[in-house]
């Protein structure tokens, strides 16, 4: 608040109640930028100072109320300045006859200018409202002091009014209006003009212990760890009073009333009774025991004063959280399972354990291991993670004849270790004893595969070998017998009872069915038990060359010229057998053939290749046989002798032959030409058949009749008198014509005609002759024929052109329209005898149609 300097000394009289300048939490500062206060300011206080009492107000005059100053204090520890200028306690000291003086800070924050005042406190009896009425006017400390920057000393400002802070009780019940102080707030001279600045009264409203605590939570949640030691923080409440909390009336105190409940201890906890922090102030806390606490928390206003201070109460409730205290522990000391061999991944054994810790925490979770009993690791131990059950399960197959029981020492423990202190030990352990249950088993062949080596070409009923297999039951009185699973070339046979392998057959090593000089032949051999048992085994017979087969030349088609140059024909053996019974190979040439040796000579390259020449200067140009004797190193040698078929041909000066047949000669044999002629042969047959087939078509097609014989099939004729025409009066004929089909003239078959088409092409109608109005009945059949004629003659007539001439049933006809033929109404007066005269045709067609011949 500024305020301006000046003495009211024009005004009239002056009424003015004048405070003592300083009182508790009501003196005033004031600083203006011109200048620094001479003198020190004095503050007297009513009592001793308290941690967080308002001393001073410090605020500028003069001055712009916006300006932006940060305030300090050159008693930090016992002194702070806010950034509104209040000036607190920062500590509580007494005040006795000495006084406490400070200096008070203030600097621009934005022009940097410093300020700064002194400040006295001291003690002094507190003055009433009555004394403050009767009081004139006290000791001025005026502000702000102004320093003259010429003359280099202090000087004095003219006195100017301070009014100090009026304190007004709240809740006052009167009477009112209700007087407070009497002065002369504005002044103004004879003529009413202003002759001062208006002067601020400032009114203090004084709180009243009027307001309850109220905390901030009814209920309050906290946790604390179990076994937690005495001094641990749990949690803070907090309550707030509406009164000054600077005064008594807003300073609480809390205190526990009651804790629920009351084990181990009924003072568990404590509480801090200025700040609301509880703790615990007793050992003992164990969830598995208590798990919550209960405790009614009481703040009192008035500094917890129980007669004059207003109270109010909430709830602390406190969790107590769990901690690893408590080792699993296992409810029995030995388990037993047991397990059938050879199996994994069952369930051997269900372990349990007990643990009083929370459940489904790392710190009741358990952990299992197996300590001994176990040097092959064929068992393992899973954690059921809703039981926390130990499963003991087999991951290694078990031999019965091998071991039969087993004795697993197993240890139990936590996910986290136990905490610090807890006098107990880390895991529990027990014993698992695991007994294998005997089944029956595989018979195994050993070795698997069986090699043997044997020299190709043995005969029929040799034995081989023995091949047998092993039970592993050794316990289990078992027969084991033998069959055959696989022998590709059927070969081999076995014993069913000793295992006995004996030949069937001659071995050849040459055969397909051997690779690499290997046989295999898988064998099967089982037991009697229950369920019976059985395993495979391979014998691989490892066949050993002999000299059994003959060399061949290689190739067997070869080309030449007619003269002995430019070249020559190299040829070399093949010879199924491996070394040493194939190369190197010798050739040579018969000696009769007489022309064989007169025409060729033949000449070794080295063991392997010879060269074929003519031996002539010339020969004519052809295909020849030459045989060729090839011997091999076998022990005994095995020759042959090999044809060579030799196409001699003319060749140009490449050495090429020019010949037109030499594809034939050179690349197709006799079977290949032989085949091609066979070939032909069929096509041409193939040809010939279906040229007669399509004649002989064309001759039925000829010989149809408009009426047929008897003996034929009717449904032929049907098919040309399927259709009916355009209706009933487009045509008039006599049908009682159609009574003697005898006088149909010879002439009526049907020459060969143009094939008729699907659809009616767009071309000028064909003329049909013309009948008269009314036909006499013996012309009926020379009309009929005459237009048969017309239609198989006409190439734009569709198929049912000439059957429209048949059809008509209208007016004009002999036999009237038949769509009013009734013979269900007239049937039975009608006789139909004359029908038996029309023929065996009609008959045949009754028998068709009728169903007999009545």
């Amino acid at each position: 608040m500024c305020r301006i300097a000046g003495a009211l000394r024009t005004l009239l009289p002056l009424l003015a109640a004048l405070l003592q300048a300083s009182v508790e939490a009501s003196g005033e500062i004031a600083l203006c930028k011109t200048g620094f206060p001479e003198d020190v300011y004095s503050a007297v206080l009513s009592k001793d100072v308290h941690e967080g009492q308002p001393l001073l107000n410090v605020k500028f005059s003069n001055c712009n109320g916006k300006r932006k100053v940060q305030y300090e204090s050159s008693e930090p520890a016992d002194f702070k300045v806010d950034e509104d200028g209040m000036v607190y306690a920062v500590r509580s000291f007494p005040l006795s006859s000495e006084h406490a003086k400070f200096l008070i800070y203030a600097q621009d924050k934005e022009t940097q200018e410093k300020w700064q005042v002194a400040v006295k406190l001291s003690l002094k009896p507190t003055l009433t409202e009555e004394s403050v009425k009767e009081s004139a006017e006290v000791e001025e400390i005026v502000f702000p002091r102004q320093f003259s920057k010429h003359s280099g000393h202090l000087q004095r400002q003219k006195r100017d009014w301070v009014i100090p802070p009026i304190n007004l009780p709240e809740n006052s019940r009167g009477p009112f209006p209700q007087e407070l102080v009497r002065l002369r707030a504005h002044a103004v001279d004879i003529n009413g003009n202003q002759v001062e600045n208006p002067i601020d009264i400032v009114i203090n409203v004084i709180d009243m212990n009027d307001n309850r605590p109220e905390f901030l939570h009814q209920v309050w949640n906290g946790t604390v760890p179990e076994g937690s030691k005495p001094g641990t923080y749990v949690m803070t409440v907090t309550a707030i009073d509406a009164d000054d909390p600077n005064a008594l009336n807003g300073m609480l105190r809390y205190r526990i009333v009651s804790q629920a409940p009351s084990t181990p201890s009924p003072n568990m906890f404590t509480i801090n009774n200025e700040t609301g922090d509880i703790i615990t102030v007793a050992a003992g806390l164990d969830r598995e025991k208590v798990q919550q606490y209960t405790l009614i928390i009481q703040a009192t206003d008035m500094e917890g004063n129980p007669t004059y201070g207003l109270s109010n109460t909430a709830t602390a409730v406190i969790t107590v959280t769990d901690v690893n205290d408590n080792p699993p522990e296992f409810t029995a000391m030995t388990f037993y399972g047991e397990v059938p061999e050879n199996r994994v991944d069952i369930i051997v054994a269900n372990l349990t354990v007990t643990d009083k810790d929370q459940p489904h925490t790392p710190a009741w979770n358990a952990v299992y291991r197996i300590s001994g009993g176990d040097p092959t690791g064929r068992f393992a131990i899973q954690t059921d993670p809703n039981s926390n059950d130990g499963l003991v399960t087999v991951v290694k197959p078990i031999d019965f004849e091998t071991n039969r029981m087993f004795v697993l020492t197993v240890a139990a423990e936590n996910q986290v270790p136990l905490a610090k202190g807890i006098q107990h030990p880390p895991q529990s352990t027990a014993t698992v004893s695991v007994t294998v249950i005997d089944v029956n088993e595989n018979p195994y062949f050993a070795p698997n595969p069986k090699i043997i080596r044997q020299e190709e070409g043995l005969h029929a009923g040799t034995m081989l070998t023995t091949f047998t297999a092993q039970d592993p039951d050794r316990y289990m009185q078992q027969n084991i017998r033998y069959t055959k699973l696989s022998d590709p070339a059927n070969w081999l046979k076995i014993d069913p009872v000793n295992g006995q392998i004996t030949t069937i057959a001659v071995l050849d090593r040459e055969s397909p069915n051997v690779k690499n000089n290997i046989y295999n032949a898988t064998f099967l051999a089982s037991d009697n038990g229950i369920p019976p048992m059985s395993g495979t085994g391979t014998l691989q017979i490892y066949l050993l060359d002999i000299n059994d087969n003959a060399p061949q030349v290689l190739p067997q088609e070869a080309e030449t010229c007619e003269t002995p140059d430019p070249n020559s024909i190299n040829i070399t053996a093949l010879d199924y057998d491996i070394d040493p019974n194939a190369g190197p190979f010798a050739f040579d040439l018969p000696l009769s053939p007489v022309t064989i040796k007169r025409n060729w000579t033949i000449t070794r390259l080295n063991g392997d290749f010879a060269q074929l020449n003519l031996k002539i200067k010339f020969l004519e140009a052809g295909i020849y046989e030459v045989p060729i004797i090839i011997t091999d190193s076998g022990n005994p040698p095995k020759s042959n002798i090999s044809i060579l078929r030799v196409k001699v041909c003319q060749c140009d000066s490449n050495g090429d032959c020019t010949d037109v047949d030499r594809i034939v000669g050179a690349g197709l044999g006799t079977g290949a030409i032989i085949a091609i002629l066979l070939c032909i042969i069929i096509l041409l047959i193939l040809v010939l058949m279906f040229v007669v087939w399509m004649k002989r078509r064309d001759k039925e097609r000829q010989a149809k009749q408009l009426l047929i014989d008897p003996e034929d099939d009717v449904r032929d004729n049907i098919l040309k008198y399927d259709e009916e025409g355009g209706g009933e009066e487009d045509q008039d004929y006599d049908l009682s014509q159609l009574q003697q089909p005898d006088t149909v003239e010879p002439d009526a078959i049907k020459p060969v005609g143009i094939r008729r088409m699907d659809e009616r092409p767009i071309h000028a109608e064909p003329q049909y002759p013309v009948r008269s109005a009314a036909p006499h009945p013996g012309d009926i059949g020379d009309f009929i024929n005459e237009g048969l004629k017309a239609a198989d003659n006409d190439p734009t007539a569709p198929p049912y052109d000439s059957l429209l001439v048949f059809d008509y049933e209208g007016s004009g006809s002999t036999a009237g329209s038949l769509s009013s033929l009734n013979s269900s109404s007239s049937g039975g007066e009608q006789d139909y005898d004359y029908l038996n005269d029309w023929g065996p045709r009609f008959k045949k067609l009754a028998d068709m149609y009728g169903g007999g011949d009545d």
